[in-house]
């Protein structure tokens, strides 16, 4: 009897044995698999961490290059002004070089026209030809020295009527084709390519 229970005992204990080595065996086995399912989780999260970082550097990169985008156009925009305000600043000096000159002629034009009125005068003694002459000297001596500075008179009489040119005071009946100047009470004169007064005329009809 005392070797049966002997039996027993050991079998039992060999049962016991078994089974919390069995217990051992699948606890272990369940802790590798939650080991592995935490490891799995982990690398998720660095990936998504690091996902996160990416798309944020991306994010600001962009933000940098819309900035310097902006700097980029302000600058080209200032060049520009600054480019514009030169070439203008520069056509003003030609302009003012190219006519310097035309407030002195526009005060000069009532001298001349008094000196043509004065050559119109006629008599007969030495002493009025003598005077004449002089004038006409000193006429002479004027547009050659407003020829030297680029001022020449407007062709008129015998020319088409051109507004540009001509400032037609009367019209008259002529022999001539419509709208020919055919004759000038005043005359106008260029400064090189710039009018400073037109010539008066009369203009056939």
């Amino acid at each position: 009897m005392t070797e049966n229970k002997t039996k027993e005992e050991l079998e039992q204990q060999l049962d016991e044995q078994a089974s919390e080595e069995e217990t051992k065996e699948t606890s272990q086995a369940e802790t590798e698999d939650v080991a592995v399912e935490d490891a799995a989780d982990v690398e998720a999260d660095g990936v998504d961490e690091a996902d996160s970082e990416l798309k944020a550097k991306d994010e600001e990169i962009e933000s940098l290059k819309q900035q310097v985008e902006t700097e980029e156009n302000k600058y080209l925009k200032l060049y520009a002004e600054f480019e514009n305000f030169k070439r203008r600043n520069r056509q003003e000096m030609e302009a003012n070089n190219k006519y310097k000159h035309q407030g002195m002629v526009e005060d000069l034009l009532p001298i001349i026209d008094n000196f043509e009125r004065a050559l119109k005068i006629e008599g007969d003694s030495d002493s009025f030809n003598s005077l004449l002459k002089g004038v006409e000297m000193v006429y002479n001596d004027l547009i050659n020295t407003l020829m030297k500075h680029d001022v020449r008179e407007i062709e008129s009489v015998g020319q088409p009527f051109d507004p540009n040119y001509h400032q037609a005071v009367m019209t008259e009946a002529s022999d001539e084709d419509d709208g020919i100047v055919i004759e000038e009470f005043q005359k106008g004169y260029i400064l090189k390519d710039r009018i400073i007064r037109p010539s008066m005329v009369k203009v056939s009809e």
